[in-house]
């Protein structure tokens, strides 16, 4: 049995990649600090075990690592103070690295963000893109190259994940449900949204991938996008078409300035609960999220990558 243990398995993307390791016979092992947040993802897949623990805690990580033969790295967050970030995309995989040589993991699948850079990290125009560059770094250093490598490293680069129930669709269409317009920042901004599905066959291919024909043992780093490039305006138009609102028509968007954009998200910043948009997250918009097309995608992995319009359809439409 092939055992592997996900951090980050109780999230969005982390659900269906434990259900495809699981199809494909792995043994999954999820650490939570609240084993309540695992309740949906042990309703739905029994199979997985769940430990209770914080995964910043280095000694018990690689207690957790050990007797597991890979580990899949998922953790982040997308708002945050530049601590905050810090310690969930540098610290974190930092932390990872020592526990893998500790463990004797021999390989790692990390989750990083299209625009990062580990070669430039400060380059990026957002704490969020620059330090999940540094992460990348850490783990590149850390894996280390030919004969003497510490482990076998995947560094997947995802576009926008969309996917039954993503923050990212779900939100535009159930806005512009309650506003009679759609204030919108960052609206020329592209991107190449990539689905979940493609995302987790992606993990689960890549910790397989001395079965990929011309794979080797040096470090991997892959772009995951899909087909179609949109504008966010685009996108937030397709929402509301796909379901339904105001019979497909949705609600004027309204492109914001880039002072009122920030004024806005400010304002976001200061209300309670996770800001639906920070001014980080518009420092990110300042760069198009599609493919450099300087590293390989999916088709290296053999997945052709599904479009947005059908799949968004099903899940909106319901709705």
């Amino acid at each position: 049995m092939k055992n592997v243990l996900v951090l980050g398995g109780t999230g969005f993307v982390g659900g269906p990649v434990c259900e495809v390791l699981l199809r494909q016979g792995w043994q999954v092992t999820v650490p939570t600090r609240q084993r309540s947040n695992a309740e949906l993802l042990q309703r739905s897949l029994p199979e997985v075990r769940v430990l209770q623990l914080d995964v910043h805690d280095e000694a018990a990580l690689t207690q957790a690592l050990t007797g597991q033969q890979a580990v899949v790295n998922l953790v982040a967050i997308l708002h945050g103070t530049a601590d905050a970030f810090e310690k969930v995309h540098v610290d974190l995989p930092r932390k990872l690295v020592r526990a893998c040589s500790a463990a004797g993991i021999r390989q790692m699948v990390h989750i990083s963000a299209l625009g990062a850079d580990a070669a430039q990290p400060k380059s990026a125009p957002s704490m969020y893109l620059r330090s999940k560059g540094q992460g990348e770094a850490v783990l590149l250093r850390g894996a280390g190259l030919g004969q003497q490598a510490n482990f076998d490293l995947t560094i997947l680069r995802p576009s926008v994940i969309f996917g039954v129930g993503d923050k990212f669709l779900n939100v535009f269409a159930q806005l512009q449900k309650v506003l009679p317009v759609m204030p919108l920042a960052g609206a020329t901004t592209r991107f190449q949204p990539v689905w979940v599905q493609d995302v987790s066959s992606a993990v689960v291919r890549c910790l397989e991938r001395t079965e990929i024909a011309g794979a080797s043992k040096a470090p991997l780093v892959l772009e995951l996008c899909g087909p179609d490039v949109f504008t966010l305006r685009q996108l937030v138009q397709l929402s509301a078409q796909l379901s339904g609102v105001r019979g497909g028509r949705g609600r004027p968007v309204l492109a914001l300035p880039r002072w009122l954009a920030r004024l806005q998200a400010t304002l976001m910043e200061l209300a309670p609960g996770e800001p639906l948009m920070s001014r980080d997250n518009l420092n990110s918009m300042t760069v198009d999220n599609v493919a450099s097309g300087k590293v390989p995608g999916l088709l290296y992995l053999g997945i052709e990558a599904a479009s947005l319009v059908p799949i968004a359809s099903a899940y909106l439409g319901s709705k």
